[in-house]
């Protein structure tokens, strides 16, 4: 990490700062609306904006080209995450529902553990989950049952997106995998959205804070993080992706007054552990691999 250009490092937080206030802001407005509306609005703008970001126009002559199977799978991980992830938000405190939603690819990476001793990271997961939920007292205390199915849902669609990730990553493609990923979430969530609730798509007074969410939490994060991606290292990029959670917390309690007890700091404290752990392990693989 010395070696690491702070420049790097601080455009990572403020990446992962963005789009964790995104979800503050989203929470906000699904005190207002249902989640499924703030998340067709987010993605709806979301699209817009990588399209011309990424220049996605260059891959429209090469539809036809394209694996859509892979891409398929890809898009219906993405849409079906966020829809999930903001129904988590509208029922739990932000920093819970990150904390439980990271457990997805943190447990996709668990599964390829080869090694006895690394399971400890596999004890830390479980007993973050186990320390975040208030089993004696659910019903009393700020928390969802409901609410944390639909976070660890968000996280099995977090894991198949990675999945399917990786699949469409050998078409070449590049950036322009997320521009269809987004823009087809948004066409087949945007038909159901009309028939739900067409009053919330249609008033223009949600749209400003709809375009805010979906810069902070799509323009801003994916340019920063390219820029960081550039300059960081493989196991740097890993471990300061396991701050997620704790900004989630932190952007809870500052933006939307969020208090979770002592024993869910604890818990979120675990669920990083676990995720360092595994990219320390991740990267000590590689290094074998590499000398073999």
């Amino acid at each position: 990490m010395s070696n690491t250009p702070l420049i790097a490092v601080l455009a990572m937080m403020l990446s992962m700062m963005c789009y964790q206030v995104s979800a503050s802001f989203a929470k906000q407005l699904i005190a207002v609306l249902d989640p499924l509306s703030v998340t067709i609005l987010r993605l709806c703008f979301a699209s817009v904006l990588v399209f011309f970001m990424f220049r996605s126009w260059k891959i429209l002559s090469k539809l036809s080209t394209l694996k859509w199977r892979d891409l398929l799978g890809y898009s219906g991980a993405l849409g079906v995450m966020n829809v999930l992830f903001y129904m988590s938000l509208g029922k739990l405190p932000q920093g819970i529902a990150v904390g439980l939603e990271f457990i997805g690819p943190l447990g996709l990476a668990l599964l390829s553990i080869q090694q006895r001793r690394d399971y400890i990271w596999v004890i830390c997961a479980i007993l973050g989950i186990a320390l975040m939920v208030p089993w004696q007292q659910a019903a009393q205390a700020n928390f969802s049952l409901t609410g944390a199915a639909f976070a660890l849902g968000a996280g099995l669609c977090w894991a198949f997106y990675i999945y399917f990730g990786h699949k469409v990553v050998r078409q070449n493609i590049g950036m322009h995998a997320l521009t269809i990923a987004i823009s087809l979430s948004a066409m087949v969530l945007l038909p159901i959205g009309l028939v739900h609730q067409p009053e919330h798509l249609l008033d223009s007074e949600f749209w400003p804070k709809a375009l805010l969410i979906a810069i902070l939490a799509t323009a801003i994060p994916y340019a920063l993080d390219l820029f960081a991606l550039k300059r960081l290292t493989k196991l740097s990029y890993g471990t300061l992706s396991s701050l997620s959670p704790a900004l989630a917390a932190l952007a809870g309690l500052i933006l939307l007054h969020e208090n979770i007890t002592l024993l869910q700091w604890i818990a979120l404290g675990f669920i990083m552990l676990a995720s360092i752990g595994v990219t320390l392990r991740a990267s000590r693989q590689d290094i074998d691999h590499s000398t073999t």
